[in-house]
């Protein structure tokens, strides 16, 4: 596993520059990497994508295929709160160890009365993304992005969608806590038991 200076790679994976293979992105998450890329030198030669088999993106699988850490799977929810007429939208990113807490902990950082979990065709709609590949790279401006605080920890790698369920975008934890609109939250992530 590397990422500090170079290329990072996780697993048996063949890992490429991101912004180099923009088919295998979808749209909106090309567009953020090259716009993200343009404020942050670090991005072009830091953000890895890999392509793998689409029956493979379930997070469970893809990580006893390819040998990859449950630790550094970066899975993004969505969640919708409600106080009366106002709806807050936000992704949700937490290791695969972990699970959003969304009845509490997302439910009031949203200052919502209730929360649940965007319904699908809702999410992909909105998004532009493949179910099974929607990741905190090229949401809707207007949705807040909640990172796990577990991300920020030294020498933690983020494995994340690529909007597509036919690839997997790979960069240090360190680095999609730097990503613009992201906050950091400890414990986003509830342990499972």
């Amino acid at each position: 596993m590397s990422g500090t200076t170079g290329l990072p790679t996780l697993g048996d994976l063949r890992w490429a520059a991101a912004l180099d293979h923009r088919d295998l992105l979808a749209p909106s998450v090309a567009d953020a990497l090259q716009e993200w890329a343009a404020h942050d030198d670090r991005v072009a030669g830091l953000v890895a994508v890999a392509e793998i088999d689409p029956d493979h993106a379930d997070t469970a699988t893809l990580n006893e295929v390819h040998a990859l850490p449950p630790e550094a799977s970066a899975n993004c929810v969505v969640v919708a709160g409600r106080r009366g007429d106002v709806e807050r939208v936000a992704a949700c990113v937490v290791t695969a160890t972990t699970y959003a807490d969304v009845n509490t902990r997302v439910r009031k950082l949203l200052d919502a009365r209730k929360a649940s979990f965007l319904p699908m065709d809702r999410a992909t709609a909105e998004t532009g993304m493949e179910y099974g590949g929607i990741t905190p790279v090229g949401l809707p401006p207007a949705w807040r992005v909640l990172v796990d605080a577990r991300f920020a920890e030294a020498g933690a790698m983020a494995l994340m969608g690529s909007g597509l369920r036919r690839s997997k975008l790979l960069m240090s934890g360190e680095l999609l806590c730097a990503m613009p609109g992201v906050e950091v939250v400890d414990d986003l992530g509830v342990a499972r038991d």
